[in-house]
C-alpha cells in the first residue's frame, strides 16, 4: 500500500562541508569559491584512492553533503583526507593571495558514520542530522573566526572518533581533537574538534603556528580533554 512501501537501511559514511563567509562575497567570487572547493575535495579524495564522482551528493551553493559508497574505509576519510584537503586549501588560497584574490578559501568539515536512507530530497535518518549539526555547530565555526590563519576547521562526530581516530589507524592523532558538546533544537551532539592546527601540516613543512586558538595544541590526552556545552548553534 501506498506509504507503507519498505526503505534500504545503510550504515555510510557522511560528509559535510561548508565555505565560511560565503555571503560575504560578490556573485563571481562565489562561482570561484564553489569552483575553487570543489577542485580542492577531488584533489583530497583523489589522495585516498577515492573518485567524488561516485559519492551521493546533496549540493547548496556553499557546500555539500554527502555520503559515500560502501565499502570504504573509514581510516583514511578520518585522517589523510583532511590532511589533504587542508594542502590543497593551503595552495589555493597561496595563489589567489598572488593574484590579489579578496577572500581566501576557509572551510569547515564534519564527518560521522551512521544509518540512513534515500528520500527524495536526499537521506533521511539521524545520521545526515548529526553530520550536519556538527557542521554547523557555533564552536567550529569560532574556531575559524579566531585564528585566521586556519583555512580548515574539522570535526569527526563521537561515534566515529572512538571506532577510528583512536584505533591507531587513523593519521590524525587522538590528543589532536577536544571534545564538544553542542544543544541545537532540543538535541545534543557530541563530537570531536581538531583544534591542533599543526597536525594538518605537511610533515616537516610549515605548520602556520602552533595548535588553534581554544585548543589544547595536542598537548593533553583526548581523555581529558574539556568537554564544552554551547546552547545553540551560531546562526548561519
Amino acid at each position: 500500500m501506498e506509504g507503507n512501501e519498505r526503505h534500504a537501511l545503510h550504515y555510510r559514511l557522511l560528509m559535510a562541508v561548508d565555505i565560511q563567509g560565503y555571503s560575504k562575497r560578490d556573485t563571481s567570487e562565489q562561482l570561484l569559491a564553489q569552483r575553487q572547493l570543489s577542485e580542492a575535495l577531488d584533489r583530497a579524495a583523489r589522495g585516498v584512492g577515492l573518485d567524488r564522482s561516485r559519492w551521493d551528493k546533496q549540493v547548496g551553493g556553499d557546500g555539500e553533503l554527502a555520503t559515500l559508497p560502501d565499502g570504504i574505509d573509514p581510516a583514511p576519510v578520518a585522517g589523510d583526507f583532511p590532511i589533504g584537503l587542508a594542502g590543497a586549501l593551503r595552495d589555493i588560497n597561496r595563489a589567489a593571495a598572488e593574484a590579489g584574490a579578496r577572500f581566501r578559501l576557509r572551510v569547515r568539515l564534519s564527518l560521522h558514520h551512521g544509518t540512513l536512507t534515500a528520500g527524495p530530497f536526499g537521506p533521511a535518518g539521524d545520521a545526515p542530522i548529526v553530520v550536519q549539526r556538527l557542521l554547523d555547530a557555533g564552536p567550529l565555526r569560532r574556531l575559524l573566526s579566531a585564528d585566521p590563519e586556519r583555512d580548515l576547521a574539522y570535526v569527526v562526530s563521537d561515534s566515529l572518533f572512538d571506532d577510528v581516530v583512536r584505533t591507531g589507524f587513523c593519521a590524525l592523532r587522538p590528543d589532536a581533537f577536544e571534545a564538544v558538546k553542542v544543544t541545537a533544537k532540543g538535541a545534543v551532539f557530541r563530537g570531536h574538534i581538531l583544534t591542533d592546527r599543526t597536525a594538518l601540516a605537511p610533515a616537516g613543512g610549515e605548520s602556520g603556528g602552533s595548535g588553534g586558538s581554544g585548543g589544547p595544541g595536542g598537548d593533553g590526552p583526548a581523555d581529558d580533554a574539556r568537554v564544552f556545552d554551547f546552547p545553540a548553534l551560531a546562526a548561519r
